[in-house]
């Protein structure tokens, strides 16, 4: 029996308690049923979830899907005090998506890309206008038109709130996803690189639009750490 199938005889029988929370979480069992190999060694069947009444709970994913991502976030979306679990899963046949899970399961997802081996890398969450609501932000085909996008959790669905092309922060076949989100004394800052991988570029989201500017020259991954270092910022890693 699965965990959803025997909650709510768990529920029937439990006396009243505080509303179970995730504490971590991660992912297990390597397979090759997807076969995309974009992200190295990222593509698992199963996700983990640890909860705050110490039970774990294991999450199978039918054979036409897998996650395909480097770790699952844990992100107060709602800013509830309360986290929620972010991870991509992709699709035999429509790609990836980007997916919000709780304790009981599938709270909300984008939809799929709509074709096979097309994937979106995640880059993180937070307050990316200072209007006290959270984003989470994501590239969308980071090999191809490199779109950033930046997503609400609003009730049970998210919420596509502004996009940019040409930010790309993964690069082919490798196993780590780079750039991230600087906290910074002046709000938040996201790091990718340009399209074509020479500089470290740094977007805001400013009276409703994304804005971009060259930080330096792209050297490898530590050219992330080097921009957040001199703005004076804390970067983040996705």
């Amino acid at each position: 029996m699965t965990w959803r199938a025997a909650l709510p005889l768990l529920v029937m029988l439990a006396a009243p308690a505080a509303a179970e929370t995730v504490t971590a979480a991660q992912y297990e069992t390597p397979t090759a049923r997807y076969g995309h190999g974009a992200l190295a060694n990222g593509e698992w069947a199963d996700m983990v979830l640890q909860l705050s009444s110490g039970e774990e709970r294991r999450i199978s994913l039918p054979e036409e899907l897998v996650f395909e991502d480097t770790a699952p976030r844990l992100v107060d979306l709602t800013a509830d005090g309360v986290v929620e679990v972010v991870a991509v899963e992709s699709h035999r046949d429509l790609g990836s998506r980007l997916v919000v899970w709780g304790p009981e399961g599938r709270i909300a997802a984008t939809e799929f890309i709509g074709m096979a081996h097309r994937w979106l890398s995640p880059l993180g969450a937070a307050d990316l206008d200072g209007d006290g609501r959270v984003e989470f932000a994501y590239v969308l085909r980071p090999h191809l038109d490199a779109t950033l996008t930046l997503m609400r959790l609003e009730g049970d669905a998210l919420v596509q709130v502004a996009t940019s092309a040409g930010l790309p922060n993964h690069r082919y076949r490798e196993a780590v996803i780079e750039g991230g989100i600087a906290g910074c004394a002046e709000g938040a800052v996201i790091l990718t690189a340009d399209l074509n991988w020479r500089s470290v570029l740094a977007t805001r989201w400013q009276g409703g639009r994304l804005i971009s500017q060259a930080l330096g020259p792209y050297a490898g991954p530590a050219s992330f750490d080097e921009a957040a270092a001199a703005l004076g910022c804390s970067l983040t890693k996705p």
